[in-house]
């Protein structure tokens, strides 16, 4: 086989796509509930906690889930470029490749970031996965130590004087009743222009997780170089360290709310930092967690079915947000800041239960999801093999 050609789904591992596929459940619920059914930025208000028993069990939901499916789809990022970096070793094109392939990917964001939802992550991957390309050609203690450092940096960013001033109190208290007339009852041109002006008010947002970014990218890829993804690596230890991380992380999460530790108050600076690792360590849970699983007869059992949406996550991210703006914005539906966080996770779960039968469907018939195949024939240079077999009339 052609080295520079895109592997086989038989080639796949699964647990990968498993993984991948729970994590964009996991982004899909807390996009609908925190950034489609109201403005992204009445997170940052300090509002009054509902009273009903349905909103408060979801909101400690969102608590637990939040920002998790994008820290694991990072780290799965960066294990996937790291595979296609390993595939292509000895080819001449390699590195003109995957810039092109990271390139394309940008060229995509750029596009979903603009005209269907500025909450776009694809554009920071593309610039992230640029950076991180360098590194890939040195040796594994580099990706170890490079990552180590990326994160060390994104915790101490309460410490550091922030890259571009975040928007204060009066103007998000302004903007979030704005977004709730243009988002709610305004036209299709109104909503894109409304959304183009937001970019550069998101753009902190961005800045403030790069360093995050880079370095769930090289322990990725990091990852993949010590096989730890690899169907003969040792797993004995996973179940316990999943557990650990659970119980840790979740007692942090915990915490950062209470706002205390181990009875010391804690300032803004030390609830930031208390809060970041919280995220992280309960994400790296719940991804052990789902390799536990997915790598158990019984459990794989349970999860398997996520496979299908891994295999497309690329489709089914995009999917995502046009569904969302039709349910959420004026131009359809026009749901906008009128569901409570149980609704809006109600909307999430169908959404998702349809892309889970349709994704099945679609690779039982065809090699790649439809963004899948555009991206891998852009980057390859010419149109690939679609039908997963031949197909009779």
């Amino acid at each position: 086989m052609d080295s520079a050609s895109p592997i086989a789904p038989s080639e796949r591992i699964g647990t990968i796509d498993i993984l991948r596929g729970l994590a964009l459940f996991i982004v899909l619920m807390i996009n609908t509930a925190t950034e489609f059914r109201v403005s992204i930025f009445e997170q940052f208000q300090r509002g009054v906690k509902s009273a009903g028993l349905a909103d408060q069990i979801s909101g400690a939901l969102v608590l637990a889930l939040h920002t998790k499916g994008f820290i694991l789809f990072s780290f799965l990022f960066g294990v996937g470029l790291a595979i296609q970096f390993e595939r292509l070793a000895g080819h001449d094109r390699r590195l003109t490749l995957l810039v092109r392939r990271l390139a394309i990917l940008m060229v995509l964001g750029v596009v979903h970031l603009f005209l269907i939802w500025n909450g776009d992550i694809l554009t920071e991957y593309a610039v992230v996965g640029l950076a991180a390309l360098p590194l890939l050609y040195g040796p594994r203690w580099l990706l170890a130590a490079a990552a180590a450092l990326s994160l060390a940096l994104y915790l101490a960013s309460p410490w550091l004087p922030p890259p571009i001033a975040f928007p204060d109190a009066v103007w998000i208290a302004r903007h979030v009743e704005r977004a709730r007339q243009v988002y709610g009852g305004g036209s299709f041109m109104e909503i894109l222009a409304f959304r183009i002006e937001e970019v550069r008010y998101i753009a902190p947002l961005h800045i403030y997780v790069l360093p995050r970014t880079l370095g769930l990218f090289l322990l990725g890829a990091w990852a993949w170089r010590t096989n730890f993804f690899r169907p003969t690596a040792p797993r004995k230890f996973l179940a316990p360290a999943a557990c650990v991380m659970l119980a840790l992380g979740g007692w942090m999460t915990l915490t950062t709310a209470n706002g205390d530790a181990l009875g010391w108050h804690l300032d803004w600076q030390g609830r930031a930092l208390l809060q970041s690792l919280a995220q992280l360590v309960l994400a790296a849970g719940y991804g052990a967690a789902i390799v536990v699983l997915a790598e158990h007869a019984r459990g794989r059992k349970l999860v398997a079915w996520a496979g299908p949406l891994g295999r497309m996550a690329f489709t089914n991210y995009l999917a995502q947000s046009v569904i969302l703006s039709c349910i959420f914005y004026g131009f359809g539906l026009a749901l906008f800041g009128r569901l409570s966080i149980a609704q809006s996770i109600a909307v999430a779960v169908v959404i998702y239960a349809a892309q889970a039968v349709f994704s099945a469907w679609w690779l039982r018939r065809f090699r790649f999801g439809p963004i899948e195949w555009l991206w891998r024939s852009l980057m390859y240079g010419e149109w690939q093999s679609f039908p997963a077999r031949p197909l009779t009339a």
